[in-house]
């Protein structure tokens, strides 16, 4: 939340000036960061981000030092942390030098690495940082084809069997998988997830269409994951203007997220890092830093840190004009400053730092912990067509768009409405 990186950031930045220097980062990175820790990942790519772009030559002596291979996947299997680190590692430089670079780094060492790394023989924490590198690879269309053409789509297959499961490592593991085959590593003749999920019960979800660019929402529209280096963030499609209202989130993974209420004047500024409670429309519970934000400022809570499986609970009550949030149902003092500024219009938000995920409860199923008070669900109040309740793989999406026409003589802006005015010098 600081404006200015702490000094030691500065100086790893410094360091990484020169080739050496960036080598010595990495490999630093690779052998000290804990398994452990919930914001480990997130460090990585935090400094990778920070740190100056690396020249082809580091680039190459990067891949000489790691020597990956098959082989090296098997190899230190009982020390997990480093090839959770490498994985990580590989999937951040694939992000940053997407193009030429990119498909350079995916020697084919490193490919047999990554794939190697999804066995069962694996760390679950291994394969989840392996499945995302191989993401982030196949940003670039040739790395993609590279990595379709290894078969990996059978391999996602039996994973995917983990999304629902009680360990939430593997149903992290099970969620990627699923969202690649749904997305990247298509399988001919396997029906897309959205197409088979049952909908009948969900009359709120989180919005697809308003979204920023890289969150992954699952099929069922509860689930949501940030696998990025930005600050992802989404609303539901559901808005509250009057009442009582409580829904419920399940913590998937334990390290940085701003999960609460926002109005469509919330700004969403995933690369500034602003998100929910970055600003006066919006007020967030963090259980990782143990913080309540509002219009970007922060005061802590009471609350220990929250880990997996963790229930929060969040109340808006817009006739006392307080929210109150609850930790496994234990609840914090009212939170009433967001309603100087916004007192209607409340959507349920969340923000995502890289690596995070949670599933929401709009009063589709039973609440673990409900408040002693009456409220009401989004889940009794909302309504979705069955067209609305549908969220397409992206490439679906694309193709869609594509198929959009537009007016010879419409606005070359919103491309709704017919061009009317023209701005001068610039002839838009």
């Amino acid at each position: 939340s600081d404006q200015e990186p702490p000094y030691s950031m500065i100086t790893l930045h410094e360091m990484a000036e020169t080739d050496e220097g960036w080598l010595e980062v990495v490999q630093s990175l690779i052998r000290v960061i804990p398994l452990e820790d919930p914001l480990g990942p997130a460090v990585i790519t935090l400094l990778l981000d920070e740190c100056p772009l690396p020249t082809k030559d580091a680039l190459q002596k990067l891949t000489e030092i790691l020597n990956l291979s098959g082989a090296a996947a098997c190899q230190d299997s009982c020390h997990p942390a480093k090839h959770r680190n490498t994985t990580a590692v590989l999937g951040c430089l694939a992000e940053k030098l997407a193009g030429p670079a990119s498909i350079g780094l995916l020697s084919p060492g490193i490919l047999e690495y990554l794939l190697h790394s999804l066995n069962f023989q694996s760390h679950p924490t291994v394969m989840l940082f392996a499945l995302i590198a191989l993401e982030k690879f196949a940003q670039t269309s040739e790395n993609k084809m590279t990595v379709s053409e290894s078969c990996i789509s059978d391999q996602l297959i039996l994973l995917e069997k983990w999304t629902d499961n009680p360990d939430y490592l593997k149903r992290q593991v099970g969620f990627c998988a699923q969202w690649s085959l749904d997305n990247l590593f298509l399988k001919e003749g396997r029906q897309f997830t959205y197409e088979k999920v049952d909908l009948t019960n969900i009359r709120a979800m989180l919005n697809s269409n308003d979204v920023s660019e890289y969150l992954k929402i699952s099929p069922h529209g509860l689930e949501a994951r940030c696998d990025a280096s930005s600050f992802e963030s989404v609303r539901c499609t559901f808005c509250v203007d009057s009442g009582v209202w409580y829904y419920e989130v399940t913590v998937i993974t334990s390290g940085v997220m701003q999960i609460g209420w926002a109005t469509k004047d919330s700004k969403f500024l995933n690369h500034e890092g602003y998100g929910i409670g970055d600003d006066e429309y919006s007020c967030a519970y963090d259980g990782c830093r143990q913080l309540i934000w509002y219009n970007a400022r922060s005061k802590p809570h009471s609350h220990p840190c929250w880990k997996e499986g963790d229930t929060i609970g969040f109340l808006l009550d817009l006739q006392e004009k307080q929210m109150i949030f609850y930790l496994n149902g234990n609840q914090l003092p009212a939170e009433k400053q967001v309603f100087s500024s916004a007192v209607s219009g409340f959507f349920a938000a969340a923000s995502f730092m890289s690596y995070q995920q949670c599933e929401f409860n709009f009063g589709a199923k039973p609440f673990k912990y409900p408040p002693p008070m009456k409220f009401s669900t989004f889940n009794d109040h909302a309504f979705l067509t069955a067209e609305e309740k549908i969220i397409l793989p992206r490439h679906r999406r694309l193709a869609l768009l594509k198929q959009v026409s537009i007016r010879e003589n419409c606005c070359t802006l919103c491309c709704d409405e017919v061009a009317d005015t023209e701005l001068r010098p610039c002839g838009h």
